[in-house]
């Protein structure tokens, strides 16, 4: 299982730092989260790949609403070559309690975000493949057999596209099944009533079943846990860990949301665990 850090938003100013610094203290890649109002994570994890050699650059997440599938194609293609090949595209409906409100033209119908998402997908899947085609969507459409092909960008390093995950509501049939088609399931879980639930090691093994039942077997995927693990003390931490691995939890990303230019630095320090 490997380890990432969720960075704040807003600190913008601190992500080159920050990441080299995981780097150098053997944390496996940096994410960064965006919303309609604030610092764009595409610019700051451009700067964090230019102060970097290996380490994953990701975004969790970016929602597909806000954004054209071609703009964000440009952009995730562009960073992909800066960082060689080590980004990963977190893509969501987004998360419209976060001031989307105060923008009464953005998409906040959850049937049109949800449809938007799955178009949103299928295009960049479509773009990252370098070749004409058209697109006739409920949201998008795309005449590229039009466009001459001189006017495409590189294809990305990663064939046949860079790494697109998204999240998925366990155990809700039909967010997993989008997931399936893409690369990585970043795994939420519900009660009955709608309230936040921890992932178990149990859900880790239902989903990776589901997954290889309905993936081809040599297709690589990733199931990746967004958590926090303040106030568990150190054996605490490793025996989680240790069962989400076995499991088959290919990520833990500690999400520091709330982390100050002061607390995430002193967190980077602790280095992930080492597990066997």
């Amino acid at each position: 299982m490997k380890f990432g850090l969720a960075f704040p938003y807003n600190h913008t100013r601190y992500t080159a730092s920050w990441a080299q610094q995981a780097e150098e203290y053997g944390w496996d890649g940096v994410f960064l989260g965006d919303a309609i109002w604030c610092e764009d994570p595409i610019v700051g994890l451009a700067a964090a790949a230019a102060a970097t050699t290996h380490l994953q650059l990701g975004t969790m997440i970016i929602p597909t609403p806000l954004r054209r599938p071609w703009k964000l194609a440009s952009e995730s293609i562009a960073l992909d070559q800066l960082s060689g090949g080590r980004f990963i595209m977190g893509l969501g409906t987004g998360a419209v309690w976060m001031g989307w409100h105060g923008f009464p033209d953005a998409v906040t119908d959850n049937k049109d975000r949800a449809t938007i998402l799955d178009e949103t997908i299928d295009i960049l899947t479509l773009l990252f493949l370098g070749k004409p085609f058209d697109y006739e969507g409920r949201h998008f459409h795309l005449k590229l057999t039009q466009l001459d092909e001189i006017f495409y960008p590189p294809k990305p390093k990663h064939a046949p596209r860079l790494p697109l995950w998204v999240p998925a509501i366990w155990p809700r049939e039909t967010s997993l099944q989008r997931a399936i088609k893409c690369d990585g399931v970043i795994v939420e879980k519900r009660s009955p009533s709608g309230t936040d639930e921890a992932v178990t090691p149990q859900d880790i093994r239902d989903i990776k079943k589901h997954v290889a039942e309905n993936r081809p077997a040599d297709a690589p995927f990733d199931i990746v846990i967004n958590g926090n693990t303040a106030g568990m003390s150190p054996n605490q931490r490793q025996e989680n860990f240790a069962q989400l691995q076995e499991a088959g939890a290919t990520w833990w990303v500690e999400g520091l949301w709330d982390g100050t230019p002061e607390s995430v630095p002193e967190f980077i320090r602790q280095s992930p665990p080492t597990l066997t």
